[in-house]
């Protein structure tokens, strides 16, 4: 249990929000990171990286995600059920090294919703001179290379057993190492399982207008604030959101209209304008995601997002759409949206057989979003749901296959229905869809699901202490 005093403040959820990013400190002593340190030295000389093996060859770095402060800022940005995802690496910064240029990481997504991050932690001190990681700040809004360049390149500086939680979508990049000693950096990933029904950190103040920043915060922009609040809303459980009049042009034709400006800033400023229309604002954002040229699509997403369930029926007309890109988009929305999106359910389940790989995998991504919920709206959607996520695990592709087994990490239900399905997935090729399977069993936890996934680890078990000079 997460005492109340290592959960994150208002003005730190509010920076979290406007910069994409925050650093945390543990309570480990250095000589805990020294001995991390030394030990990955160890290991990149003798064996080269380790990757996704970094945890069972270093295992003491769990310590650093069991800390309090660590698990406090996790449940305030995630929920109290995050889950660490299979993938993990350890990025070296070599001495003389040029650095990165800066980019988000693969897997971008257009939501602005925050249900998954990017989490570094830093065995070392790491001045500027060593090569930390240069982060945007604000830029995980951003789908150009408009996000690039928002604001200046803020490098994480900081102290050894240093933590930063940083929104998957921002801008980023390793910076030059100009000493002679290795920078190291441990990227994890983390995910949400559950959409906000509740704020769950140390919340006082409702209204975003009056959370107040930080003495750390580093970057604001007053073109953004409806989107910032929308946002904040959205972590507070609002399920309704009424957005109030913010910068924008005077009438729905101009601000779609000006969705052709090349700022991107303007565009997503408008997006957001739009959805104080409301439903009668509706069928022109249908249209705009209808636009088999890609224009305004992911603005339309936005907006629509933000106005919620009336979207829902506008959104499922446009899943038999002849072009797969606005289908794609259609799912993508529908599971922005989250549970109050449960009405789409069948339609979702449906498309699960659509012909393109590409909306395949957005729907199963959508319906463990929306099926997330354990008071979700139709139980027996919830159960369908359940059915066609664990049919959708034999699916040809591997992303399909990959998001549909994250889905069912997400609805996790206390079922033995997808169990059987569970099981042949931990053979599957896809080290992710293996992964995530492991995860979902854990959580149903039924005796079933006991015995598959420790008849698994038992079969699968990996022996971190086999070295190349030490076979047994």
């Amino acid at each position: 249990m997460i005492a109340g005093k290592h959960l994150l403040t208002d003005s730190q959820i509010h920076d979290f929000i406007v910069n994409g990013f925050i650093t945390v400190k543990t309570d480990l002593p250095p000589s805990f990171h020294q001995e991390v340190y030394a030990r990955t030295t160890e290991i990149f000389e003798k064996e080269g990286n380790p990757g996704n093996n970094l945890l069972p060859r270093i295992p003491v770095i769990n310590e650093v995600f069991e800390d309090p402060w660590v698990a406090g800022a996790f449940t305030s940005v995630l929920g109290p059920d995050y889950y660490m995802q299979p993938h993990r690496h350890c990025h070296p910064n070599l001495p003389s090294s040029k650095g990165q240029n800066m980019h988000q990481d693969g897997g971008k997504r257009w939501s602005h919703k925050t249900r998954r991050l990017l989490v570094f932690y830093y065995p070392q001190d790491t001045p500027e001179e060593i090569g930390p990681t240069g982060i945007v700040p604000g830029s995980h809004y951003y789908n150009t290379v408009d996000g690039a360049i928002i604001t200046a390149e803020l490098p994480l500086c900081g102290q050894a057993g240093d933590v930063t939680l940083a929104n998957y979508d921002l801008w980023h990049r390793a910076m030059p190492n100009q000493t002679e000693k290795t920078r190291y950096m441990m990227k994890f990933l983390y995910a949400r399982m559950s959409e906000p029904t509740q704020p769950t950190w140390n919340h006082q103040q409702a209204n975003w207008d009056r959370v107040t920043a930080s003495a750390d915060s580093c970057y604001q922009s007053e073109m953004h604030q409806q989107m910032y609040a929308s946002i904040w809303n959205w972590h507070l459980g609002v399920k309704k959101q009424q957005p109030e009049r913010s910068y924008c042009h005077d009438s729905i034709a101009t601000l779609i209209e000006a969705l052709k400006a090349e700022s991107e800033a303007e565009c997503l400023t408008n997006a957001y304008a739009l959805s104080r229309f409301g439903e009668p604002i509706l069928p022109d954002l249908a249209d705009l995601l209808a636009d088999e040229s890609g224009y305004g699509q992911r603005y339309a997403l936005y907006a629509m997002s933000v106005i919620g369930s009336p979207a829902v029926p506008d959104l499922i007309n446009l899943a038999d759409h002849s072009n797969d890109s606005v289908r794609s988009c259609a799912m993508e929305t529908l599971g922005d949206i989250g549970t109050t999106a449960s009405p789409a359910v069948p339609e979702i389940i449906r498309t699960l057989k659509d012909e393109s790989k590409e909306v395949r995998s957005k729907a199963a991504e959508s319906l463990g979003i929306i099926s997330s919920a354990d008071s979700a709206s139709d139980s027996n959607h919830r159960s369908v749901a359940i059915s066609a996520l664990s049919e959708a695990l034999t699916d040809s592709h591997d992303r399909v296959r990959q998001n549909a087994s994250m889905a069912l990490c997400r609805v996790a239900p206390q079922s033995d229905t997808p169990v059987p399905a569970l099981k042949t997935a931990l053979t599957d090729e896809n080290r992710y869809v293996r992964g995530n399977a492991t995860h979902v069993l854990r959580r149903i936890d039924t005796p079933m699901a006991r015995e598959v996934l420790i008849d698994y680890l038992v079969q699968s078990r990996w022996c971190s202490l086999t070295t190349k000079e030490s076979t047994h």
